[in-house]
């Protein structure tokens, strides 16, 4: 285990690779920790790869955070501890919108970005605060079934019900106090204009299957910003790094090109 103190807050890392390397790092959707990318990661032995365990989530401190740019704040900080000057940001889901508020809070931190399964607003401020409400009522675990259905296609959950039950221990044993604050973040998190403003080469993927941050969504995200690309993966859900990891590896590996094969 490692822990830096980023921010004011102690953060759950793993950094990895080469320190003179180009870096990729990676941020975790709700719920869930750094584990998420455990079979993406391996796949880039050329890199420094850097994933950690948000605020409120894993064995990562868990007060504060409920607004994106506190999040982004913490990820710059953490970037500049660890001496990772520019960097590949890969963000999933409430990730992605983190990955965007670096950018508008550190462009100079910044040299790419991919959103997966993501947006520039998710869901209505109706429903987020209902799912805090429900978290508030029943724990986090009240919402597991529901969640490993908007998580997984449901071809995977037939298909892997083991690693869907990981993913629910994961989901049902993230503090209800972080899982909440990370809703808070969500139902006013608006990054319509840091994505206008993005001026780094942008990949936006989607799982076909994913009902959480639909194809469409995520279309409409790429539209806003400059030169991004869009691209499917196909039959994956909202974790496709779970669920697609040589797929999304592969995709990541396309968008960057020769960076890193030399190490």
């Amino acid at each position: 285990m490692n822990a830096v103190k980023a921010n004011g807050i102690v953060l759950h890392v793993e950094d990895r690779g080469p320190r003179d390397a180009p870096a990729l790092v990676f941020i975790n959707s709700v719920g869930t920790d750094f584990r998420i990318w455990d079979a993406v990661v391996p796949q880039f032995p050329g890199h420094r790869t850097l994933r950690y365990d948000k605020r409120g989530h894993g064995l990562s401190g868990s007060e504060g955070g409920d607004s994106i740019e506190a999040h982004a704040t913490d990820l710059a900080a953490l970037l500049d501890a660890q001496g990772i000057r520019r960097a590949t940001v890969v963000g999933l889901s409430i990730g992605g919108m983190i990955a965007l508020g670096l950018a508008r809070l550190r462009p100079d931190l910044v040299g790419r970005l991919v959103l997966c399964d993501t947006a520039h607003k998710i869901g209505t401020a109706e429903a987020w605060q209902a799912r805090i409400a429900g978290v508030e009522a029943g724990g986090v675990g009240s919402i597991a079934e529901a969640t490993m259905e908007r998580w997984f296609s449901a071809e995977f959950r037939a298909r892997q019900p083991d690693l869907v039950a990981i993913a629910r221990n994961m989901l049902s044993r993230t503090p209800a106090d972080g899982y909440i604050r990370a809703c808070a973040a969500l139902r006013d998190g608006d990054l319509t204009a840091a994505a206008q403003g993005v001026a780094v080469p942008t990949l936006c993927l989607c799982g076909t299957e994913d009902i959480a941050t639909t194809p469409e969504l995520v279309r409409s995200l790429a539209a806003l910003i400059p030169e991004a690309r869009y691209q499917d993966i196909p039959g994956a859900g909202h974790q496709p790094c779970v669920e697609a990891p040589e797929l999304l590896a592969g995709l990541i590996r396309d968008f960057i090109g020769n960076e890193g094969r030399h190490g």
